[in-house]
């Protein structure tokens, strides 16, 4: 962003600094040259509005292109960002003609009632007795992919297959979706099974106004009992800007009206629905508190009662890698009694464990399903799960500086070689500065600081970079802006991947000033409250 005076500003002192003629000595005089010449060409590239464009969108590639086959050289800086914007949306398309976007589900039901509700006295003859029968009574597995045909057209295949207490089936659908507009699209879906006949619907979304949209389902089951009907409709409001209005209607085989508003924030999720039908009539409440925390930890509760019952559930979730989130939920219902259902997100893929305890309010199921999961989660946390990611970290760092090491070691001495031709400037700044009892910088260093007890073991990874900053001193000012600092006059990344800070010891007016400040966290010195106070 910045303009053609600040880049002069820069490119004259630069050239002060580097110019091969201030320097004797012939060592210090050929790494000047090497310098001057990078300095040069950089500014070559961003004083002319065509280039930079150029070098903003595509890099140094784009700059060493031959003829420069993507697009012409002559065209002004915002025809080359629209013509880089089309070819974009070229290469997306092609990446989304690659792409199937599987999708699936696995549950696996599981009975675990003999654990708090057994027939002792009736059964302690019975061979293997002694020890609680743990049943797997119910199994489905989903899986859809999606094949885009055009940009607007997208064939969606998905198959199920269930089975419960040794009965089971399956069933497969295939949909043909199409967008008519930047409002809406359409959806046929065909589809058979062993349990029911052909299924044919049709699917319409459209969005009514910038605030409301509308989805109607219309669906025929064929059947040995002939003909069933479906229609859903689904109408849908912004109330404001986190929260949304939803008004169902079902008319088939399970025919309701369902009316809800959902309130989802940055810290929170909110819900609340009414739903009048045949057969379930019901009203839910549920809460989530979402922690703004590394691990993206969320709490939830709800409460849904009607003329099945009364049902509270109480959980949470919590990310445990770069892709997978794990979840606990516990089930207390009237008549259903106590279930633990665990749930592992792994990208797109779902693994569902529903395990039903027992039939009854018994507060020793309720116990154990609340405290089992944290007790396991927690040693699993510590014994398994913080050491593998911890040693994957390092995996990643160790490869990232391999590639990167060429480029790092020429860095290294390219900055090595700014700081020893800065020398002399740098003498002359401190002399001015002296003279106005103006900014000097005493120490500064840049890199991995360690100060957590908990990382002492941690090595510190800094480099002393005392001459770069004083160099950048103008009028008794430094000013840094957000940007990386490894890319400063006399800078290099000493720990690449790894967080950096630069922490900056000076004198201003006679009274020393501390500060440190994020790698990309923009800084402004002197300032008052970076005085260090002498009395302490």
């Amino acid at each position: 962003q910045a303009s053609q005076e600040e880049l002069k500003a820069a490119y004259r002192r630069l050239c002060m600094l580097y110019h091969p003629d201030k320097h004797r000595d012939p060592e210090l005089k050929t790494q000047a040259e090497r310098l001057f010449n990078l300095v040069h060409q950089a500014y070559e590239v961003l004083s002319d509005p065509q280039t930079r464009a150029i070098y903003d969108i595509y890099g140094r590639r784009g700059l060493e292109m031959e003829g420069w086959e993507v697009v012409e050289r002559k065209r002004t800086a915002a025809e080359i960002r629209e013509e880089f914007e089309r070819l974009q949306r070229e290469r997306e398309e092609r990446r989304l003609q690659q792409r199937t976007n599987p999708k699936g589900t696995i549950s696996v039901g599981i009975d675990a009632t003999d654990l708090f509700d057994r027939y002792d006295e009736e059964y302690e003859d019975v061979p293997g007795s002694s020890f609680p029968q743990i049943e797997i009574n119910k199994m489905h597995i989903s899986q859809s992919i999606e094949a885009p045909l055009t940009a607007t057209d997208t064939a969606i295949l998905s198959g199920n297959l269930s089975t419960q207490n040794g009965n089971g089936g399956g069933s497969i659908n295939l949909a043909l979706r199409r967008v008519t507009s930047a409002k809406g699209w359409g959806e046929l879906e065909f589809g058979a099974g062993d349990l029911h006949g052909p299924l044919f619907g049709l699917k319409i979304f459209r969005n009514l106004t910038p605030r409301c949209f509308i989805t109607t389902n219309c669906a025929l089951q064929f059947s040995s009992r002939g003909v069933r009907p479906g229609l859903t409709t689904v109408l849908a409001r912004n109330l404001d800007k986190n929260t949304m209005g939803y008004l169902q209607w079902r008319w088939g085989i399970q025919s309701a009206m369902n009316t809800s508003i959902v309130r989802d924030t940055k810290t929170s999720h909110f819900t609340v629905a009414l739903q009048l039908g045949i057969p379930h009539s019901f009203m839910m409440v549920s809460y989530q508190h979402k922690f703004q925390d590394e691990d993206q930890t969320r709490v939830k509760g709800s409460l849904k009662a009607g003329f099945f019952g009364t049902i509270v559930e109480y959980g949470a979730e919590r990310k445990i890698s770069r892709h997978s989130v794990l979840g606990a939920t516990v089930s207390v219902g009237v008549p259903q009694g106590v279930s633990l259902k665990i749930k592992l997100n792994r990208a797109s893929q779902t693994y569902f464990f529903p395990v039903h305890l027992t039939d009854q309010l018994l507060p020793s199921a309720v116990f154990y399903a609340t405290v089992g999961p944290l007790v396991i989660y927690f040693a699993m946390h510590r014994l398994v799960i913080k050491p593998y990611l911890r040693a994957q970290k390092e995996r990643e760092l160790e490869k990232q500086r391999e590639s990167t090491a060429s480029d790092i070691l020429q860095k290294k001495q390219e900055a090595e070689a700014a700081v020893r031709l800065m020398q002399e400037s740098v003498r002359r700044i401190i002399e001015a500065e002296e003279a106005r009892m103006g900014l000097i910088i005493v120490n500064a260093w840049y890199g991995k600081f360690v100060n957590d007890n908990s990382r002492k073991n941690e090595k510190v990874k800094v480099i002393d970079v005392t001459v770069p900053l004083q160099c950048l001193v103008k009028d008794s000012k430094l000013i840094l802006t957000e940007a990386s600092k490894a890319g400063l006059p006399g800078f290099y990344d000493p720990c690449v991947g790894e967080e950096k800070s630069l922490k900056v010891l000076y004198q201003f007016r006679g009274v020393l000033h501390q500060v440190m400040s994020a790698d990309n966290e923009a800084l402004r010195i002197p300032k008052q409250s970076h005085r260090i106070d002498a009395d302490g």
